[in-house]
């Protein structure tokens, strides 16, 4: 395994970062010990993975009389894996609502350090980390030197996500990736502190921590900072 910081944004490694996800993903998490990385071309965002337009202009002008340049780049949009994570020193009230449903669900705290350290060694897989940069696709240039850069851009439309990924190129392995790949991970480094969903009911609440008990994870588990004690 080989984490790369080549020409990528990286924060600082105390960055904190979270992953919120529902509780039979975060499950699923705990008992394979493995990140779940979906395949670049499955994401809801058609332009994952692609091109702005004076980037995609400068290309065609490459790519003439040479059309196999370009369907390289198309093809290697299903070669590529992704994990996001959510950049941001407090809890997001906005990716409660998008990532999670019938006020259910669990967000798992880390910082970018604990990423990198969480990668286990032996996976077959490079991961590579790194933050994205939100440009105006109708006006900015984005470099295409490195086969990893268009996954590291995205419309200013999402800057809201303030996201930070986890990618690798499958490229080289052959095999067939239907919605993506699973990768081993160090559970325990990987998770600093879990958050229940701030309008859970007291069953759920109780659920997660017997939950944690029965399978032998002593995670600290926070209270939301969103839940209200209203004050008077």
């Amino acid at each position: 395994m080989y984490v790369s910081q080549k020409n990528i944004t990286l924060p600082e490694p105390d960055t904190i970062v979270w992953k919120y996800l529902d509780l039979s993903k975060f499950l699923d998490l705990l008992l394979c010990k493995q990140l779940f990385m979906a395949r670049a071309d499955k994401f809801k965002d058609q332009y994952e993975g692609t091109f702005s337009e004076p980037t995609h202009g400068e290309m065609k002008k490459i790519a003439q009389g040479n059309p196999e340049f370009l369907q390289r780049y198309k093809r290697h949009r299903q070669k590529v894996v992704i994990s996001s994570w959510h950049i941001n020193e407090y809890e997001s009230y906005a990716m409660w609502q998008i990532f999670t449903q019938n006020s259910e669900g669990l967000a798992i705290q880390s910082t970018v350090g604990r990423l990198q350290e969480a990668l286990a060694p032996d996976n077959k897989y490079e991961q590579h980390i790194g933050a994205v940069n939100y440009i105006d696709y109708k006006k900015e240039f984005i470099p295409f030197d490195d086969m990893f850069f268009p996954f590291l851009f995205k419309r200013k439309s999402f800057q809201y996500e303030g996201e930070i990924r986890i990618i690798s190129d499958l490229t080289k392995h052959d095999e067939t990736i239907n919605d993506g790949v699973k990768i081993d991970v160090d559970i325990n480094r990987l998770i600093e502190k879990i958050y229940i969903h701030p309008k859970s009911e007291n069953w759920y609440k109780n659920l997660v921590f017997q939950l944690m008990e029965e399978l032998g994870f002593n995670f600290t588990i926070e209270k939301s900072d969103l839940e209200s004690d209203i004050l008077i």
